[in-house]
C-alpha cells in the first residue's frame, strides 16, 4: 500500500485529491498538510511514502519543505503538484530533491502513474517540466558527457537505483537526477534504457 499525504494550502484541491486517490486499490491518503511546516510534522510522525508537495504556500512554502525533507527524511518521495511551470519554480523544486513534478491540470490517469512511480524512486517529469529541463542542454555538443555524467550511467548500466547510485558516489539523489537529465540531453533520449543503451552504441561504457 503506498501511503499518500497531500500538501496544499487550498482545502478545495486536497479534497479533490483525496477523491482522485481513495478509490485505488493500492494506494491510501495518510493524511493532509495546509503548509510545508505541517507536512513535516506529518512526516516525522507518521512516514508516508509519498509526499503531494505544492510549492507556493503560506509559512513554509513547498521548496523549503523539500529541502528538509531530502535531508530528514530521504526515504520519502516528493512529488510536487502545482500550477506553475517557470524556471523559477521548476528547478529550485528539482535541485531541492524532488522525485517528480506534476501540473495541477494533467489528468488522473497521469497523476495515478506518477504516484506510483514516485513510490518506486522513479522520477516523473511533466513535458513542459522536462523540456525546460533540458532545452539549455540541447546546445551541448553530442557525446560530450562530464566524467560524473558518465560514472551515473556505469551504474545505471549495472542496475543501480537513484538512491543506489547516490550512496555508490556520495552524493544527493536530486545530483544523480541531474546528472541523469544533463546525459539524456546531450545522448538526444528521454529514459534510462535508451541513455545506457546510446552510450553503449557510442562506446562510452
Amino acid at each position: 500500500m503506498i501511503r499518500v499525504l497531500l500538501t496544499d494550502d487550498h482545502p478545495v484541491v486536497r479534497d479533490g485529491l483525496r477523491g482522485a486517490l481513495e478509490g485505488e486499490p493500492d494506494i491510501e491518503v495518510a493524511g493532509e498538510a495546509a503548509n510545508g511546516a505541517e507536512a513535516l510534522a506529518f512526516v516525522a510522525r507518521h512516514h508516508p511514502d509519498v509526499v503531494l508537495m505544492d510549492l507556493r504556500m503560506p509559512e513554509l512554502d513547498g521548496v523549503g519543505a523539500i529541502r528538509r525533507l531530502a535531508v530528514e527524511h530521504p526515504a520519502v518521495r516528493v512529488l510536487v503538484l502545482t500550477t506553475y511551470d517557470s524556471d523559477s519554480d521548476v528547478l529550485p523544486a528539482v535541485e531541492a530533491g524532488a522525485t517528480g513534478y506534476l501540473l495541477k491540470d494533467a489528468p488522473v490517469a497521469d497523476l495515478l502513474r506518477a504516484v506510483r512511480a514516485a513510490a518506486r524512486g522513479e522520477s516523473v517529469l511533466a513535458p513542459s517540466v522536462a523540456a525546460r529541463l533540458m532545452a539549455p542542454l540541447r546546445r551541448a555538443p553530442a557525446g560530450e558527457l562530464t566524467p560524473r555524467e558518465l560514472e551515473v550511467l556505469r551504474l545505471v548500466a549495472e542496475g543501480s537505483t537513484n538512491a543506489a547510485a547516490a550512496r555508490r558516489l556520495f552524493i544527493s539523489e536530486a545530483s544523480v537526477k541531474t546528472h541523469l537529465l544533463h546525459a539524456y540531453a546531450k545522448l538526444g533520449v528521454n529514459d534510462r534504457a535508451a541513455a545506457v543503451a546510446e552510450a553503449y552504441r557510442r562506446g562510452l561504457l
